[in-house]
């Protein structure tokens, strides 16, 4: 991998492995391994995968969250969810050095779609690193950072503003406040950075270095971005940081990013 997260054949590389995580993060990963396998076993589960900060070795003890995505056989169901949930909710009470447990759950017929070539596809290929079951990224093609793969993962901004306004509307407190600028930070610069990545070359999934990137090709959002990247490593309870980047920065980076690279295409 070179410094802008490409092979020498200038596709995407893999950005975590196995052998990357920290010492203080290995008990929690072979925790979620034994869990996801004595809970879903073999006729639920195809595959399980870790992503984030853990499998690219930045997880930092007692701030950083563990991030799974199950492929499973046929499309997730109720049971299915509630399963994930038991295990979340399982693995954030034994491990202090985690703050908080996602499960992502999908069915490979979805995963290996075409209307998920570029976006559900790419995650497994490129973002997630196998800890259960044969690897469907030998299923899918090698990406490149281009404006298909810019419109596919993150050309949906406008339609998610509304919701996380409502959202911001109906915090109650603190807590839900943290929750909603973590959840809002992290999409903003991941966005941020796929509206420049054909024109930067590259990826990474790193909040600073997005940020930064994003800024350096539009300095006058500069600092919005580094703010919306320090909400989602440490999120804050601040109504005023939540209000700019739903009302102000998150307007803008949709408009901006439907009029360089288009709309996602709407899910059936």
């Amino acid at each position: 991998m070179d410094e802008r997260g490409l092979d020498r054949d200038g596709t995407i590389a893999r950005e975590g492995a196995l052998d990357r995580v920290p010492a203080a993060f290995v008990p929690v990963v072979d925790a979620a391994r034994a869990h996801i396998a004595a809970t879903f076993g073999r006729t639920r589960l195809h595959s399980a995968y870790l992503y984030g900060s853990v499998p690219r070795g930045t997880a930092i003890p007692g701030v950083s969250d563990l991030d799974l995505q199950l492929a499973l056989h046929d499309e997730p169901t109720e049971a299915d969810r509630a399963d994930a949930g038991t295990i979340e909710a399982a693995l954030d009470r034994a491990f202090p050095q985690i703050d908080g447990v996602g499960i992502l759950l999908a069915g490979t017929r979805v995963l290996l779609s075409d209307i998920e070539r570029h976006d559900g596809g790419f995650f497994i290929a490129c973002l997630c690193t196998p800890l259960l079951g044969p690897d469907l990224a030998e299923e899918l093609p090698r990406y490149r950072p281009t404006a298909l793969l810019a419109r596919a993962t993150n050309g949906d901004l406008a339609q998610v503003l509304p919701r996380w306004r409502t959202k911001a509307a109906e915090a109650t407190g603190e807590a839900d406040r943290r929750t909603l600028s973590r959840l809002v930070g992290r999409r903003i610069v991941r966005t941020g950075f796929t509206l420049i990545m054909p024109r930067w070359g590259g990826w990474t999934s790193d909040l600073d270095q997005s940020a930064e990137l994003c800024g350096r090709y539009y300095p006058e959002r500069a600092e919005q971005m580094r703010v919306a990247a320090a909400a989602g490593r440490a999120p804050s309870p601040d109504p005023g940081v939540l209000g700019m980047l739903i009302h102000d920065l998150g307007p803008w980076l949709a408009a901006e990013y439907t009029a360089v690279h288009g709309e996602k295409a709407p899910r059936p």
